[in-house]
């Protein structure tokens, strides 16, 4: 549906949330980069824990506005239904990247695995794709830039899903892990390359949206 009673500030309105939940997205990225890069114990991951927890509290506040406007707006920017995935799709994007924070504590881990540090890299670099990207919907029918970004986002994925199979094979290789860090990292990478995951489905939902609206 086109812009309704709200007119186009109303319309407005729903693309600065996207923003301001990729924008978050971005953020907390940088932190599990920093909390790797950083890495000295279990307990030297708390700071940032509650940093990650203020960030993913904040893209509830940001869903909660979504469907706040949703229930008073007679008309939406686009579907009703598209404008739930979204905002559900980047909260669940920030849950997945704040839950691999949490797991350096939980899981006790001693020492940072060398691998950790690209994938954490190809984490953040989705988000910022994604981010670009969502900077460019709300123009979506007139931008030049947003289908190569869409594009940014699901190359990304496809680099996080090759690097997963080959940490995982020399996880369980011969000169690999064994016992609990086997069980650990395969935990980690496998969030992470969820949280890669979690960026393409929201730029398959911004690219199913300029489908249908084409």
């Amino acid at each position: 549906m086109k812009n309704g009673k709200h007119g186009t500030d109303g319309a407005a309105d729903y693309f600065n949330l996207f923003q301001k939940q990729s924008g978050a997205a971005v953020t907390v990225a940088g932190l599990l980069v920093k909390v790797i890069d950083d890495y000295a114990s279990p307990e030297s991951v708390h700071e940032h824990m509650e940093r990650a927890h203020e960030l993913e509290n904040r893209s509830d506040e940001y869903c909660h506005q979504v469907y706040k406007r949703l229930a008073r707006d007679f008309m939406t920017p686009i579907e009703r239904d598209d404008i739930i995935d979204m905002t559900r799709e980047l909260d669940d994007l920030i849950d997945r990247i704040e839950d691999v924070v949490l797991c350096f504590y939980m899981y006790d881990v001693q020492a940072m695995h060398a691998e950790a540090r690209a994938f954490a890299r190809l984490v953040k670099k989705s988000c910022k794709a994604l981010d670009r990207a969502m900077g460019e919907f709300r123009n979506f029918k007139k931008s030049k830039e947003f289908k190569r970004l869409i594009i940014d986002v699901n190359t990304y994925e496809e680099e996080a899903d090759r690097l997963f199979r080959e940490v995982n094979r020399a996880l369980y290789g011969d000169s690999g892990e064994e016992g609990k860090n086997l069980l650990v990292w395969s935990q980690i990478f496998g969030r992470m390359e969820q949280c890669c995951d979690a960026c393409e489905h929201v730029a398959d939902t911004m690219r199913g949206i300029l489908l249908k609206n084409a």
